[in-house]
C-alpha cells in the first residue's frame, strides 16, 4: 500500500463557505522574463462536471488543451485576463499578478459569493475570498482556471514566436532557459520582455 504522501492530492470540498456560486482563480506567467501575466477565473456548473482537473502543470500540453474547451463548453462563466508587461515594470510583478487577477473576476458574467485564489496572497476584491496554497490541485475551481490561464499564456508565446523567432518562446515560454539567454545576449531585448526583471537588465546594461 502507497503511503498517504505519494497519493495524489484530494479535491477540497469546502463547506463553511457561504452558499452561492464560488469562482476559482489562479495566474500563469509570473516567472517567465517576457510577456503578460495571465490570470482566470471561473465558476463551474455542478450539473455538469469535468473530468480530470488538476494543477495545469501537473498535465501534458495536449490534455491542457483538451480541458481548455471542455471548461469553456461547460462552466457557467469563466474569464481570461491579463496584466501588460508594462503595468508588470510598473507595479511590479506581485502586484501587476494580483491586478490580473482582479480584471478576471471582474470580467465574469455572474459574480461570485466567493472567490477561492491559488496561493497566499489576495487581490482587492468586493466579494469574500481566500487564499489557498496548492489549491490549483485541491479545488476543481482554481485547477480550471490554473488550466484556462495557463494555455492563453503558452498560446501568446507561440504566437510571439512567429513574429520573434530569434527567442525561441514557443519553446521556453519565455522562462529564462540557456537559449533565451543566449537570445537575449545575441539580439537584445524585444517590445515583449520585462525590463524590471534582473536577467533582462543585465543583459541590456
Amino acid at each position: 500500500m502507497r503511503s498517504r504522501k505519494s497519493l495524489p492530492p484530494e479535491q477540497a470540498s469546502l463547506p463553511w463557505h457561504p452558499p452561492g456560486l464560488v469562482a476559482g482563480v489562479d495566474e500563469a506567467g509570473r516567472g517567465p522574463l517576457a510577456g503578460p501575466v495571465v490570470a482566470a477565473a471561473v465558476i463551474l456548473d455542478d450539473l455538469h462536471p469535468i473530468a480530470g482537473l488538476a494543477d495545469s502543470k501537473k498535465l501534458t500540453a495536449a490534455r491542457r488543451e483538451a480541458l481548455f474547451d471542455e471548461i469553456r463548453a461547460k462552466a457557467l462563466c469563466c474569464s481570461i485576463a491579463e496584466a501588460s508587461v508594462e503595468e508588470i515594470d510598473r507595479l511590479n510583478i506581485l502586484q501587476a499578478t494580483l491586478l490580473a487577477m482582479r480584471r478576471a473576476v471582474l470580467g465574469l458574467r455572474l459574480k461570485p459569493k466567493m472567490v477561492l485564489v491559488d496561493g497566499n496572497r489576495l487581490p482587492t476584491l468586493d466579494m469574500p475570498a481566500e487564499a489557498i496554497v496548492k489549491g490549483d490541485a485541491l479545488v476543481p475551481a482554481i485547477s480550471a482556471a490554473s488550466i484556462l490561464a495557463k494555455v492563453h499564456r503558452d498560446r501568446w508565446c507561440v504566437q510571439v514566436d512567429a513574429q520573434y523567432p530569434q527567442y525561441g518562446f514557443s519553446g521556453h515560454k519565455g522562462y529564462g532557459t540557456a537559449m533565451h539567454m543566449a537570445a537575449l545576449r545575441e539580439h537584445g531585448a524585444c517590445i515583449h520582455h520585462r525590463h524590471s526583471f534582473a536577467p533582462v537588465a543585465r543583459v541590456l546594461a
